[in-house]
């Protein structure tokens, strides 16, 4: 059952599949529909989750769901199917781990991972730099530490 974020509990799990592109207005809500409809019929062994699901930035495919439904692994099976189906509807890839995101001057912009260093060097990201930490996993982590500055996030590493 399709619930709005703020209904869920702290505790709900997250799942965060950053695509390697930004989509545009059109596809992004394309995909929402397909996110809300996907959200409305989500189970667990047959029983309703009490789930959201949404396309944030044009980019970040966020599913949260209440654990106190005991999602299964079928059911995230289930959702990383859909993802699948979305991907190659729309031609892009929900599972490349090797691209970063960032803000840049209010804007959103995506380096590969072996650009992180040259772009430290070059001045335009430094430890003040805020980045989308992917790896959160619950609804409380995700409103308040999903987005981060560089030096707090696990990217610190290239920092050195």
């Amino acid at each position: 059952m399709r619930r709005d974020l703020i209904a869920l509990p702290d505790n709900s799990r997250v799942w965060i599949y950053q695509a390697n592109r930004m989509f545009n207005n059109d596809e992004t809500e394309r995909i929402q529909s397909d996110i809300y409809d996907f959200t409305l019929k989500w189970n667990s062994h047959g029983k309703e989750l009490d789930c959201y699901g949404h396309l944030f930035h044009k980019m970040f495919l966020v599913f949260v769901a209440d654990e106190n439904n005991h999602v299964s692994g079928c059911s995230i099976d289930s959702s990383v199917h859909f993802i699948q189906a979305l991907g190659s509807k729309f031609n892009v890839d929900f599972f490349d781990r090797l691209n970063y995101v960032f803000f840049e001057n209010d804007e959103i912009n995506i380096i590969f991972h072996t650009e992180m260093k040259s772009e430290i060097e070059n001045g335009r990201i430094n430890e003040e730099t805020l980045f989308f930490n992917n790896l959160v996993n619950t609804k409380e982590s995700f409103i308040n530490d999903w987005v981060q500055p560089m030096k707090d996030s696990w990217l610190n590493r290239y920092l050195i």
